[in-house]
């Protein structure tokens, strides 16, 4: 099971995400220049997702690696939208994305196929 991740975490998860494994010295150089962290800060977070298992550390050199994947983190996420906001009903929250915009033909195209590799 996945676990929930706060913004600040999923901003460290972002950058293993896209880096790949790198050290925690790295991701503070990082943070500092996306979000403005300072290292203290990133430091704390990291050690947030250490606890919580979405990260591990590798030596030497405090290298973090990711356990939790994007696409976990994003089924979590949804998941907990669609409970929390739609009474756990998924044609709910499509019926509402799809009410929001005008969708192109292609994206109409690629939910059709989405849709039919469901059935």
């Amino acid at each position: 099971m996945v676990m929930k991740l706060f913004d600040s975490e999923l901003n460290i998860m972002e950058i293993l995400w896209k880096e790949g494994d790198i050290p925690a010295k790295r991701i503070a150089e990082i943070a500092k220049e996306k979000v403005g962290w300072s290292k203290t800060t990133t430091y704390t977070i990291i050690k947030r997702c250490l606890d919580k298992g979405a990260i591990e550390r590798q030596e030497p050199n405090f290298v973090c690696h990711a356990l939790v994947t994007r696409e976990q983190a994003q089924e979590h996420e949804t998941t907990e939208l669609i409970n929390k906001m739609y009474d756990g009903a998924p044609d709910r929250l499509i019926a509402s994305l799809l009410g929001q915009k005008r969708l192109s033909t292609e994206e109409i195209n690629r939910l059709k196929r989405l849709i039919d590799s469901l059935e």
